[in-house]
């Protein structure tokens, strides 16, 4: 399991539900029925939220107010892993209350303090940061601008995680601070108010991006575009678009890219993947309503959906592989075959594996295996036509293509819980079964095979 540490601005954010139906005798105001009220912890809060319902272990380390708002975050805060709050005399834990009638926000106030937190705050904070660190993978820094995230902390924690990665969802015009962090999310406004440079066209996007990687120091730097998707810079600049079915809510998308980046170069994910997992992310918490997380079933369910218009996205290399099912937590299901000819056959032995339950790869050998193995007229379709059409069938999750005589190799590096083979293989030894958890054998569909396909062409 992945463990990130976060440090940043807590608070709750607080509301008051009701409905709406007559104007006060007293002022030409509304009259709020309440209905219901309740608190969620925001902020750096919903980082946190994101992080736990994609799997990670949490920790998280922040500065308070000395009051009873306090006390509820540390309630909020039950099901985190580790949690360190300095509770500092004198200040306000932030709340923002927001009275809301029928859907829709009729105001907001705030209670809070915005000012820095003090040079004693400062310090147990990071006496407690120093302490822990060796416990987690990296860090998240989540910026709301109230005064936890000092020039100081941020600093300090930079330097001293110079073995592990650090994320930061900066804020304000002066990101000196944060030099030296792997990487900001800036929005394309936020970037283009740190750079003053005016992002209009992909120029002059590549100009702000660049100059806050150079600038700042960073190992890669990424600028997120709303509904267009992603652009990170590592030695090139690099556009991942977005693709939501229906745009209902923004809030919350920045804290989804953050703990999404997080989660995936904790493991050990490529920077690419990294931001092509953040865009999905973000994308479905956009697609909902109310709703700031996300959980790797559903970038899985979106991935299905965005991949009924492109199979080849379904087809990776045992790299881009290994690296998905590294920050996978179902079942990995794992068959193979040279597929020449798909047919009935085929679909229904493949929508069996499938109901086993969890990931389904697949194992295709490719054109030079099939030649080996089934001589010099095969295969009739070549390996990028044969994976194409597979990956186009709902039941298949994932196809790789591996050019051994068997798919061993393969199978030694992916570790799947469940090996899948046709039932004509009872009784016979299972290439892979010594790797994998067990063995499934399915029965065929009768009367269908490639062979006997093409002796009735033939004929």
């Amino acid at each position: 399991m992945v463990s990130i540490l976060v440090v940043g601005d807590l608070m709750i954010d607080h509301y008051l539900w009701g409905d709406c139906d007559r104007i006060s005798p007293e002022a030409p105001v509304q009259v709020v029925d309440i209905k219901q009220e309740d608190k969620r912890l925001g902020g750096a809060g919903n980082v946190i939220a994101n992080l736990k319902s994609l799997g990670a272990r949490v920790g998280v380390l922040s500065v308070v107010g000395d009051d009873n708002r306090a006390d509820q975050i540390l309630d909020l805060l039950s099901e985190v892993d580790y949690k360190f709050l300095v509770k500092e005399n004198g200040r306000k834990t932030s709340q923002k209350s927001r009275l809301m009638a029928v859907s829709q926000q009729i105001v907001r106030f705030d209670k809070e303090s915005k000012e820095n937190i003090t040079q004693d705050s400062e310090d147990k904070l990071l006496s407690k940061f120093s302490e822990i660190l060796p416990q987690f993978d990296g860090v998240l820094l989540s910026d709301y601008a109230k005064g936890v995230l000092t020039p100081r902390i941020c600093k300090e924690i930079i330097k001293q995680s110079k073995d592990k990665f650090v994320l930061v969802d900066p804020k304000g015009k002066d990101y000196s601070k944060y030099s030296g962090a792997t990487l900001l999310t800036p929005n394309r406004k936020e970037a283009a108010i740190a750079t003053s440079i005016d992002i209009k066209d992909d120029v002059s996007l590549k100009d702000a991006i660049v100059k806050l990687k150079n600038d700042l120091n960073l190992k890669y730097s990424l600028i997120t575009l709303s509904e267009k998707g992603i652009a990170f810079y590592d030695k090139s600049l690099e556009i991942i678009p977005a693709i939501a079915r229906e745009v209902y809510d923004v809030t919350g998308a920045g804290d989804t890219v953050l703990a999404t980046l997080g989660y995936a170069l904790a493991s050990k994910m490529s920077i690419k993947n990294a931001t092509i997992l953040a865009n999905k992310a973000a994308a479905v918490v956009v697609s909902k309503v109310g709703s700031a997380t996300v959980t790797l079933s559903e970038i899985a369910e979106y991935d299905k959906f965005t991949s009924c218009w492109d199979p080849l996205k379904k087809i990776k290399t045992v790299d881009e592989i290994l690296e998905i099912l590294s920050a996978n937590n179902k079942q990995v299901i794992f068959t193979n075959g040279c597929f020449d000819i798909l047919h009935a056959g085929h679909v229904s032995y493949l929508a069996k594996a499938k109901a086993i339950g969890g990931v389904l790869v697949l194992g295709l050998n490719s054109d030079a295996s099939v030649k080996r193995l089934k001589g010099n007229t095969r295969p009739i379709n070549s390996q990028i036509s044969r994976a194409t059409v597979l990956a186009g069938l709902q039941s298949v999750d994932y196809v790789v293509i591996f050019d051994e005589d068997t798919p061993y190799e393969l199978i030694k590096k992916i570790k799947p819980d469940v090996l899948v083979k046709g039932a004509d293989y009872a009784n016979k030894e299972v290439v892979g079964s010594d790797i994998a958890k067990r063995v499934e054998l399915i029965e065929f569909k009768d009367g269908f095979s490639t062979t006997n396909i093409i002796k009735r062409i033939k004929e």
